[in-house]
């Protein structure tokens, strides 16, 4: 492919992925396929693909902040949980599990769509965030494993975390979002220095992406709050569907 299609194609997808990731999650679907489409073998595109990530969530995090979405300082104390799980998960990073990984996952992210959808709506009363305590350490403990899952593959992450989020601790789901994205920039940056260390980064082509996805991540940024919960929620719905159905059938 000549190299001036290539950057169109990889700024095009990483702006998609990038706006799919931060109101929802599964951006990784599209930018992986691409990146190995180019000629990366899978564990290359896995690494060049953090680069990608990284740059979107450092966006992303700038662009709910310019909103006043602030996340502080519970997105920390679970960020760093999520590190040192990311850590474990990169040094694992060598290939998926096949399709019976696959299919688990994808029954795995209907259920937690179906939990969201029919968790009932308390009427009449002032929303209270769960952010201390018991639930602050069961957060703590939960994000270690999201680490290590967001450090293995990425794909599908931000799913998990919006689900604990706006269960566990009861968090809007625009302020979920804002979190979410947070916590996957702290830990990234642990996979990047894994992925690196192990020379499994191509970083011409990870920095192409990350315009895409960096322009892409503080658009949809911006856009989800003045829109609120609900376009998140249906957004959030759309693309687990979306992706169950590519983990289960391709």
């Amino acid at each position: 492919m000549d190299f001036t299609i290539e950057i169109v194609v990889l700024i095009l997808v990483g702006f998609i992925a990038g706006t799919i990731n931060t109101i929802a999650g599964g951006g990784s679907l599209l930018t992986l396929p691409i990146l190995i489409f180019l000629g990366l073998p899978p564990n290359i595109a896995n690494g060049t693909n953090r680069i990608g990530i990284l740059f979107q969530n450092i966006f992303t995090t700038a662009g709910f902040k310019s909103r006043g979405v602030v996340t502080f300082p519970f997105s920390i104390y679970v960020g760093i949980s999520a590190l040192f799980g990311a850590v474990l998960g990169a040094q694992i990073a060598v290939d998926i599990k096949g399709e019976a990984f696959n299919k688990i996952l994808a029954v795995i992210m209907v259920l937690v769509v179906i939990l969201m959808v029919l968790k009932p709506k308390a009427k009449n009363l002032i929303k209270i965030e769960k952010t201390t305590g018991k639930y602050l350490w069961l957060s703590i403990f939960l994000f270690f494993f999201v680490g290590v899952y967001g450090g293995f593959i990425q794909a599908g992450v931000g799913f998990i975390m919006l689900f604990i989020l706006s269960t566990v601790n009861n968090i809007s789901l625009v302020k979920s979002n804002a979190i979410k994205v947070t916590v996957a920039l702290i830990y990234t940056v642990s996979a990047v220095v894994v992925f690196a260390y192990n020379d499994t980064i191509d970083w011409q082509k990870g920095l192409i992406l990350a315009i895409g996805n960096a322009s892409g991540g503080w658009f949809a940024s911006r856009w989800s709050v003045k829109k609120g919960d609900r376009l998140v929620k249906n957004f959030l719905i759309i693309m687990v569907v979306v992706f169950a159905i590519k983990l289960w059938f391709f």
